[in-house]
């Protein structure tokens, strides 16, 4: 039997939200463990993932796909600002930990746990932006395309973080790893600024 388009669209986002409560519980307490403030910093981005997670279970279990029931729109537009929120909570946790960072001089803190839950999020969480957001175009979903996006920014911090930890390594580079969370954060950001003001051409941007 063929799934319906809505429970994909739950069955996504309750996988998000799972994984990303899974994956920031650990993060946290290794960080406890170890002291490491990357870590810590790793479970809250993920903590705040799973938060557009729940907006879109709350959207698609409240409401189905059809755009052109008023109802469903009107409830579409809020779970997009609501998405919105999230991104605007991320990129100013980011812009913060990093501009500390960058303050404080300090060093990207290498773990083994954290390696182990960054590669992991750098295989899972790519396919997870492109099933949300291939489906989000389908059926004309706003707010599950903005909700694949913030999957595709934190996959992209992932990335920062793993290059941060390498150049940081090799070369002494220990300042890389903030500056580039700083643009991808100023990005996200401006994402959910759009997200927020209604901008008509958001959802149709690659």
């Amino acid at each position: 039997m063929q799934i319906s388009d809505r429970k994909k669209a739950l069955a996504l986002a309750a996988f998000t939200v799972i994984y990303n409560i899974a994956e920031g519980g650990i993060a946290i307490l290794a960080s406890s463990l170890s002291g490491s403030t990357a870590l810590w910093g790793f479970g809250l981005d993920s903590f705040i993932e799973s938060l557009s997670g729940g907006v879109i279970l709350w959207r698609f279990g409240r409401h189905g796909v059809d755009a052109l029931n008023p109802e469903v729109e009107r409830i579409e537009r809020r779970a997009e600002q609501l998405v919105g929120i999230t991104f605007l909570i991320l990129g100013t946790y980011v812009c913060i930990d990093a501009g500390l960072a960058l303050w404080q001089q300090s060093s990207p803190e290498s773990s083994g746990i954290g390696l182990i839950l960054a590669v992991a999020s750098l295989i899972i969480m790519p396919i997870l932006y492109l099933l949300k957001y291939r489906l989000g175009k389908r059926i004309n979903s706003r707010s599950l395309i903005a909700d694949a996006k913030e999957t595709l920014a934190c996959t992209s911090l992932t990335v920062a973080l793993l290059i941060g930890l390498t150049a940081n390594y090799l070369w002494g580079l220990w300042w890389l790893d903030p500056v580039a969370a700083i643009v991808i954060a100023v990005l996200v950001l401006r994402e959910g600024r759009e997200m927020l003001t209604g901008c008509d051409h958001c959802a149709d941007e690659d």
